[in-house]
């Protein structure tokens, strides 16, 4: 297996094999609990694109002409190491990312979910069969595989966002190109080797590691047909349009600005449970992280001393501390991003009550004083004209909004430009089913935090949330991943003399 400890360049893997690739630059992997460089990511060029494509162009005939049931083992057998390695994995996620480790095993289990749900691929790929469209003519659909395809993968779930993708792409046919994050690589060659004991053919899988030069390549070749992205709202604006102006069909997830209405008949207890859950872990950096509150009437009162005193009780410490409930920022980059959304907050009147810039580093444990670490931030009173209200600042900051009533609540969430998740905490069921009704929003939550939907159902927003027709995983994922076929047959004994000159219909 590939381990970040080996201290050996983390490179690319094509055709089955760990090659270091064409490419010169490199970029540190940091280790974000201790500030320390823990590898180097060699980033990969056009050259490496070609090659993988080339590989993965070679491997698909075979592989899209497999029957369905036999793609479906090597899945079962590729379920049955993940399951087996699954602490390797999260070990990996935490030693790159920083994250807990037990939010780590929480991101390898819904990973693994998408593969048991890719494993039931022959019946996900039935057609539908029309007896007698018309006299002695039958008319049946088919789904195919488009061939090459790839996925452009975020930092924040090395292995959850991935799994997303390839294991429907790959179930349903075709051969996949996946590009990680160069932040925490290591995952990405981890599951890659894990495929090969499985028993997936060379060239199936690929993982090229890289930056926008990987990208901008996987996104003008001809012979990729389709591209999946998941990260913030201008580049998947930009995957989009690039991959359709080169004819691709392209699944690009943005940003978000998750919103958890509050109402005043929620139980305080659980509200502040779920907004330091949703809000603080994994660092606030989740697409679905909970990162504003909107507290309806007098719930303010209630809510606000319990959610201050939480806030300051976090348990910020090393990821691999099983006590801990947040770790350190990702990178020094993102570090710097959010100090500076705080600081904006400030200038623009927001009351700050937990100021997460203040966490001594040495409190998060042995070794992490050069660590990237940051406590968790409450502001009150934040009015929707502010920046840290409007932008998405992927960290550990919990804006709170006040507002008087259910219909404002609403039109506030509605109004925002992001409309990936949202969450609405009540007891009141007339509530939750005109909130579910009325919200614009893609996935919605009723007393749940964090509504993002199982493997059967599919993960998306609205509006700059998502750019292209569907969403990623369970139905949507097969149909984003094949083309339909529809096929019209008759026989010749059946088929009268002469030429039809009008359009044909049902006789």
């Amino acid at each position: 297996m590939t381990n970040v400890s080996d201290n050996k360049e983390i490179a690319q893997y094509i055709h089955g094999v760990h090659v270091v690739g064409s490419g010169v630059r490199t970029q540190p992997v940091y280790n974000p609990a201790t500030g320390a460089v823990s590898n180097h990511v060699r980033l990969g060029n056009s050259q490496d694109v070609d090659a993988a494509v080339a590989s993965a162009e070679a491997a698909f005939p075979a592989w899209s002409n497999t029957p369905p049931i036999r793609r479906a083992r090597v899945l079962f057998k590729f379920l049955e190491l993940l399951n087996q390695h699954k602490d390797e994995l999260a070990h990996l996620i935490t030693a790159e990312h920083g994250k807990v480790f037990t939010d780590a095993q929480g991101e390898v289990a819904r990973g693994i979910d998408i593969v048991e749900f890719s494993c039931g691929i022959p019946q996900l790929l039935k057609g539908d069969f029309s007896d007698q469209v018309s006299t002695n003519m039958d008319n049946w659909t088919l789904r195919q595989p488009l061939g090459v395809v790839a996925g452009i993968t975020p930092f924040n779930f090395p292995v959850m966002v991935p799994m997303w993708m390839f294991p429907v792409a790959i179930a349903a046919g075709n051969t996949f190109i996946l590009k990680p994050s160069p932040t925490d690589p290591s995952a990405s060659l981890f599951m890659a080797d894990l495929l090969k004991q499985a028993g997936l053919p060379d060239g199936v899988f690929n993982v090229v590691q890289g930056d926008k030069e990987a990208v901008d390549a996987l996104l003008v070749h001809p012979d990729v047909k389709a591209v999946s992205f998941v990260g913030s709202t201008p580049i998947a604006n930009y995957i989009y349009e690039t991959g359709a102006r080169h004819g691709k069909r392209v699944q690009a997830l943005g940003g978000a600005k998750n919103h958890m209405v509050i109402m005043p008949d929620a139980d305080v207890d659980q509200v502040v449970d779920a907004l330091i859950g949703a809000g603080y872990g994994s660092a606030g950096e989740r697409c679905m992280a909970i990162s504003v509150a909107v507290l309806v009437g007098d719930v303010a009162d209630k809510v606000m001393p319990k959610l201050l005193e939480r806030t300051k009780a976090l348990k910020v410490l090393n990821g691999s501390n099983l006590a801990a409930e947040m770790g350190p920022i990702v990178t020094p980059a993102a570090h710097a991003r959010i100090t500076g959304y705080i600081e904006q907050g400030i200038k623009e009147g927001a009351q700050l009550l937990v100021d997460g810039r203040q966490f001594n580093s040495a409190d998060a444990g042995e070794g992490c004083e050069e660590g990237f670490w940051m406590g968790g931030t409450l502001f009150d009173h934040v009015t929707p004209q502010m920046r840290i209200y409007k932008e998405e600042i992927f960290g550990p900051v919990l804006a709170c909004v006040r507002v008087p009533d259910f219909a404002t609540a609403v039109q506030l969430v509605n109004d925002h430009e992001f409309g990936n998740g949202v969450a609405c905490f009540t007891r009141d069921g007339n509530v939750a089913r005109e909130f579910s009704r009325r919200i614009q929003v893609g996935m919605v939550g009723i007393n749940v935090p964090i509504p993002v939907p199982m493997a059967w159902h599919g993960f998306g927003g609205w509006k700059k949330s998502l750019f292209g027709d569907m969403h990623a995983y369970g139905e949507e994922g097969v149909r984003f991943y094949t083309k339909q076929k529809s096929i019209m047959q008759r026989w010749p004994e059946s088929i009268g003399k002469g030429a039809e000159f009008a359009m044909p219909t049902a006789q």
